[in-house]
């Protein structure tokens, strides 16, 4: 904090310090949240890691990429903004921008991977089912080396890393572009293959999925009673599909936005109240995607239900003073619950948790039947039901 670049125009904020009073707020709002959202995201993940399924690790995956981001920017970027100008000198600055690149396009380019995987297994049940717990495992890998490239880009001289327009924070050089053909050069890819092809692939893929499930739901209509008509499985895809997108667009349009306009215009046109604008939605993201998975998806929104139940009860009946014998049987019972409410009555695994788009949906997916019974949870207790009954029952009894 002592370097001499501290003290550099560059590092200087250029914005209103009112400005940067309520930049530095809404950075802090978003970290307390992120924090939350990706820890309780991943601790239920945590919970279920046996019954975890492939495309569920593109969900852990993101949750562990906006972490990052959270944990390597807002502690640099909140005291920045309050104090008005960057403090932490030049190589703290590389550190920075090279994080915020890396996180955030391995955020986007797992947003790509999961629609991809999702859109195989609902539109080509035949080739989605052959995906594996391995290749999620591969898939992820090769995210994350994806990313690294154009992040590490800048330090191998591909590019330059520098202070934002506005001065109290550092990303990509947007104005040496225009003085630098390397610069020009990775600006370009950076734009096609990091924002414009992970952009087409996921409305490619949400679009074939959407069209799928329209296109089969008469023949899924024939098969269940008129209560069932409407089911949240439709409406969850659709949910989730749409979410997904306007997350995407929402997060990271305007910043693309102001960055090709300094990049292939005039950069001394460019307010750099537009860049502190657009970092605010980029970096919002990281609160997004915890709150859609833990809000839309059933098994991982139960998971959670059933774990606050717990720590609920335990306060309320006082963990140290309570009988040992109470807490053996309350723990027995949570797991006798969960692998009721995962098997039906043939041991099968349930199949929803694979992905939601798909599995909440079996006649896509060609998943096998239950052989004559299945387990119902209904609150704390469970039955045992035909087939015949089990098509007449509302779906909200499942978990």
């Amino acid at each position: 904090m002592g370097n001499d670049s501290d003290t550099s125009a560059v590092f200087a904020s250029t914005i209103s310090k009112e400005y940067d009073i309520l930049m530095g707020s809404l950075y802090g709002v978003f970290c307390v949240l992120s924090l939350m959202g990706n820890c309780i995201l991943l601790l239920v993940a945590y919970h279920k890691r046996s019954t975890l399924k492939p495309a569920e690790f593109f969900i852990i995956n993101l949750s562990i990429s906006d972490l990052g981001m959270t944990l390597s920017l807002f502690p640099l970027a909140i005291p920045s903004a309050f104090s008005h100008r960057w403090l932490f000198g030049e190589i703290t600055c590389q550190l920075y921008a090279m994080c915020g690149v890396l996180f955030g396009l391995c955020s986007l380019t797992n947003l790509t991977a999961l629609s991809l995987v999702c859109c195989l297994k609902v539109c080509f049940p035949n080739h989605g089912n052959k995906f594996s717990s391995s290749h999620a495992r591969l898939l992820v890998v090769g995210v994350w080396c994806y990313a690294s490239v154009f992040a590490v880009g800048p330090l191998a001289q591909w590019g330059h890393y520098s202070a934002e327009p506005y001065g109290t924070a550092c990303c990509i050089d947007w104005h040496a572009p225009n003085h630098e053909l390397s610069a020009l050069s990775y600006i370009v890819c950076l734009f096609v293959f990091c924002y414009a092809l992970p952009c087409t692939v996921i409305f490619l893929s949400y679009t074939f999925i959407l069209l799928t499930v329209r296109g089969s739901r008469q023949a899924v209509q024939q098969h269940v009673s008129p209560q069932t008509k409407t089911t949240n499985a439709h409406a969850l895809i659709v949910k989730l599909s749409v979410a997904v997108c306007i997350g995407f667009l929402g997060a990271w349009t305007p910043y693309a936005a102001v960055a090709m306009w300094a990049a292939f215009g005039d950069a001394t046109r460019v307010p750099p109240a537009a860049f502190a604008l657009a970092a605010v939605f980029a970096k919002s993201s990281t609160i997004y995607n915890p709150m859609v998975y833990l809000l839309c998806k059933p098994n991982f929104r139960e998971c959670l239900y059933r774990d606050t139940s717990m720590l609920r009860q335990r306060i309320y009946r006082g963990s140290p003073q309570s009988d040992p014998k109470e807490r053996f049987g309350s723990n027995s019972q949570r797991h006798k619950d969960m692998s009721i409410s995962t098997r039906f009555s043939n041991g099968q695994q349930e199949s929803y948790g694979a992905c939601l788009h798909c599995t909440e949906n079996a006649g896509l997916c060609h998943v096998t039947p239950p052989q004559r019974t299945a387990c119902v949870l209904t609150g704390s207790t469970y039955r045992e039901v035909t087939v015949r009954q089990l098509s007449a029952k509302p779906q909200d009894d499942f978990l």
